[in-house]
């Protein structure tokens, strides 16, 4: 599971927005060392985090923070005024950061390796959102474009619930969520039916730029400072921290390991 930000203008930061981009990094880095921790046999007994019903509510709650937020981070950079070149060189980060995720995963989990995990799936939902966000244009605040885009992301949740066929059960298929079996993989996101939570933050964010810009926009308590700076750089974080985890269990189980 590999969550990060959507594209931002400069000009407009949102550190409440930030703030929730920091806890969710926190909350998937502390996901992430469990995993490593069961992973090297520390956990006992031995987890299985594909399974168990307190891991896996965890992980979708975790990537419900990170694609509510992308959405509403793409709804503030569209109200900033983000340019299209802008948006390219953002979007171009995460399709390469997800490229790396696919190739790190393959090297370590060969039968199990991310070919569509939260990156990828990233990375196809923002294009879909900055096309639908220029189309609609200012409307998107509207009540009507919010009730419109609630009912997509409805939909988008359901779909995968009710449409299924094996043909959408290979590796270069699955993509699209409408899947008859969950594929073996270290970390699955697909377009459906998480594109109905980014649509959902997308929507909501829109909205609240609109008429109730303080809530995105106000101040944030100084103790949450340090959440909002780690929420501005969270692809760099989320790059880097399973290497620097996995390196830390690596020298603990060596430790634990060595004679006397």
């Amino acid at each position: 599971m590999q969550p990060v930000p959507a594209a931002s203008a400069p000009a407009a930061r949102h550190p409440r927005l930030d703030a929730w981009r920091g806890a969710a990094i926190v909350w998937m880095a502390a996901f992430h060392f469990c995993f490593d921790l069961n992973l090297y046999g520390f956990l006992i007994p031995r987890q299985v985090f594909n399974v168990d019903p307190f891991w896996t509510l965890q992980r979708s709650l975790i990537v419900s923070m990170f694609l509510l937020g992308a959405g509403a981070g793409q709804a503030a950079a569209l109200a900033a005024g983000q340019t299209w070149p802008r948006f390219w060189r953002r979007w171009a980060q995460v399709a390469g950061c997800a490229v790396a995720v696919s190739i790190g995963s393959r090297l370590m989990f060969p039968a199990s390796w991310i070919s569509f995990g939260v990156l990828h799936g990233m990375a196809a939902m923002l294009l879909l959102l900055r096309v639908l966000g220029v189309a609609i244009g200012p409307a998107r605040r509207s009540g009507a474009a919010l009730a419109g885009l609630l009912a997509v992301a409805a939909a988008a949740w359901v779909l995968p619930h009710v449409v299924t066929h094996p043909f959408f059960d290979s590796r270069w298929t699955n993509f699209t969520g409408l899947v008859t079996k969950l594929p073996v993989t270290e970390d699955y996101v697909p377009v459906l039916p998480w594109l109905g939570m980014m649509l959902a933050g997308f929507a909501g964010a829109g909205w609240l730029l609109a008429h109730r810009p303080a809530l995105l926009a106000g101040p944030l308590p100084a103790a949450l400072g340090p959440l909002a700076a780690l929420g501005r750089w969270s692809l760099s974080f989320y790059m880097v921290h399973q290497p620097v985890l996995i390196g830390l269990v690596l020298l603990a189980r060596m430790y634990r390991t060595m004679p006397g």
